[in-house]
């Protein structure tokens, strides 16, 4: 199209329109108060608009992680003797949710900068911790079908927003034939009409997801946030070793994933956060911690496998 009368004033609003330095006295503008500087909300926001994950390598040092990884295998064998303690995802494959003080690391994991800047800029700021556990792919364990955490509602479907974030941290080197975590990029909006129970695809899409797949493979100290919508799955441990990652599941106000699971503090534990994780809770406070009965199951996992 050709413009002839506004020519002038377009070229005003040009990109090589001279604006006026800012003066020694003037303030920064912080545009994004929620957001620690180190870290980019754009690309926050790209990526899990995008791909549907992302990452940040070395947010944790490697002790702090040991301390987490000496801490998961006793709560995973009192988990596996309690009757709804364990939750299976397939051949060799549990997942156990747990109460935050259960391991030391509670509170430096959703005070992490970059945890809470992610939370704030994805899901805005009064953002709700809902749920902590791990899973565990131990050896042996098979390929999962691709699938969703959970269905996705009218927010994602109609609205074109995502309402939730899952925080993965591994609690080991992971190598690739201990079974890495697979996704497809950009599959947190695929359609679901055709989806079983809303969450796992039909084999006619697998080729899709296969072409799309990234196997992740990070290292101790590394900690990613994805949607749980897009597709994904946990793939075969040929390995002699488990995989155990740490979950942090986050909602936006109202999206409800709270009414799967049960975080629980006892008093004295709950009365010693800062007041500025308590907002970012959603809990029972407990004289004495009860144990979990697991309320986050997927069938499709625990029929089988891929």
């Amino acid at each position: 199209m050709t413009v002839t009368n506004d020519a002038k004033a377009a070229a005003s609003m040009s990109a090589e329109a001279p604006s006026t330095p800012p003066t020694a006295d003037q303030t920064p503008i912080n545009a994004t108060p929620y957001a620690d500087p180190q870290y980019d909300v754009p690309t926050i926001m790209a990526g899990i608009y995008g791909d549907g994950i992302i990452g940040l390598k070395g947010a944790f040092s490697r002790e702090w992680v040991a301390r987490l990884a000496g801490e998961l295998p006793v709560l995973y064998e009192a988990a596996l003797a309690r009757p709804g303690g364990a939750v299976g995802r397939g051949t060799n494959r549990h997942y156990v949710e747990i109460h935050p003080e259960d391991i030391s690391g509670f509170l430096d994991l959703v005070t992490h900068p970059w945890v809470r800047t992610v939370c704030e800029s994805v899901l805005g700021p009064d953002y709700k911790i809902v749920e902590i556990g791990f899973d565990v792919p131990n050896p042996g364990a098979k390929d999962q079908p691709w699938h969703r955490d959970f269905r996705a509602g009218d927010e994602t479907l109609v609205d074109r927003r995502l309402n939730s974030l899952a925080f993965n941290l591994t609690a080991v080197d992971v190598e690739p034939d201990m079974g890495p975590f697979e996704i497809a990029p950009g599959t947190q909006w695929d359609d679901p009409s055709a989806f079983d129970h809303g969450m796992f695809p039909p084999v006619s899409l697998f080729p899709r997801y296969q072409a799309l797949a990234q196997r992740k493979m990070p290292k101790m100290g590394d900690i990613s946030a994805r949607s749980a919508l897009t597709i994904h799955r946990g793939t075969a441990n040929h390995s002699d070793k488990p995989r155990p990652v740490l979950v942090l599941g986050v909602d936006a106000p109202g999206a409800g994933h709270d009414e799967w699971h049960d975080l629980q503090f006892t008093r004295a534990y709950y009365e010693r956060l800062p007041q500025e994780v308590k907002d970012h809770l959603i809990c029972r406070v407990v004289d004495e911690l009860e144990p979990i009965v697991q309320g986050h199951t997927i069938e499709g996992l625990m029929m089988g496998d891929a």
